[in-house]
C-alpha cells in the first residue's frame, strides 16, 4: 500500500499534465519593424505562426509575416532611403520554452524566404542623374528569436538576417551606378496564442 500510493499520484501528475497539454496552437502578432543601415525607417509588421507542439516545451512552427518599412540603399556612393514598402516571409521555426508554468521564457530560430519589397531611387550627382526601379526579389535567410511567454500572452524580439540585394541601375545621362541594400531587421512583437492549452 504504501508503494501504490505514491506511484497513483505520480499518475495524476502526469495524467493532469496531459489534459492541459494541447499540441495545436496559432499565434497573432503585431509588433515594429526596423531594417538596418543608415537612414532606413522602421514601420509595422504583422504575422501569423500555426505551432505544433512536439511536447510542452518544443514548439515547431510556419511564421508567415509581413513588415511595411522603408529600407536603406547605397547609390553612386550615396546613402538614400527607399519607398515605404511592404515584404512578406515564410519561415520554418522552433521554439523552447525554459520553463512549464508561468512566466515562460523561450529562444528560437527559422529559415526559409524572404520576399524583399520593389522600390524607385534617384540620386543626384555632377554628372546628372542616377536612378531606376529595383524590381521585387527573394532571398533565402534565417531567424533568431527570444522573448517571454505568460498566460496565452507573448512578447518577443526577432532578429530576422536577409542577404543584401546588389545591381546595377542606369542612370539619365545613360552610365550605370552600384546600388545594394540592407534587408535584414529587427522586430519588436506583442502577440497572443490561441489554443494550446493553459499556458
Amino acid at each position: 500500500m504504501k508503494r501504490i500510493l505514491p506511484l497513483l499520484l505520480v499518475l495524476v501528475a502526469f495524467s493532469t499534465q496531459a489534459q492541459n497539454f494541447r499540441p495545436v496552437k496559432f499565434n497573432l502578432s503585431l509588433g515594429y519593424a526596423k531594417p538596418t543601415g543608415s537612414g532606413a525607417s522602421g514601420g509595422i509588421l504583422a504575422s501569423l505562426e500555426p505551432k505544433y507542439g512536439v511536447n510542452d516545451q518544443l514548439d515547431l512552427g510556419l511564421r508567415i509575416e509581413l513588415a511595411a518599412m522603408a529600407r536603406a540603399y547605397i547609390l553612386n556612393g550615396q546613402n538614400t532611403e527607399g519607398e515605404f514598402k511592404a515584404a512578406s516571409s515564410y519561415l520554418a521555426t522552433g521554439t523552447y520554452l525554459l520553463s512549464q508554468t508561468g512566466f515562460r521564457p523561450y529562444v528560437g530560430v527559422g529559415v526559409g524566404l524572404f520576399t524583399t519589397a520593389g522600390t524607385s531611387l534617384n540620386s543626384n550627382s555632377s554628372t546628372g542623374n542616377t536612378g531606376g526601379s529595383i524590381a521585387v526579389g527573394n532571398k533565402f535567410g534565417g531567424m533568431v528569436r527570444a522573448g517571454f511567454k505568460t498566460g496565452h500572452f507573448n512578447l518577443g524580439l526577432e532578429y530576422n538576417l536577409v542577404p543584401p540585394s546588389k545591381g546595377v541601375l542606369i542612370g539619365s545621362n545613360g552610365l550605370s551606378t552600384n546600388y545594394e541594400s540592407a534587408n535584414t531587421y529587427f522586430s519588436l512583437k506583442l502577440g497572443v496564442d490561441i489554443g494550446g492549452g493553459p499556458y
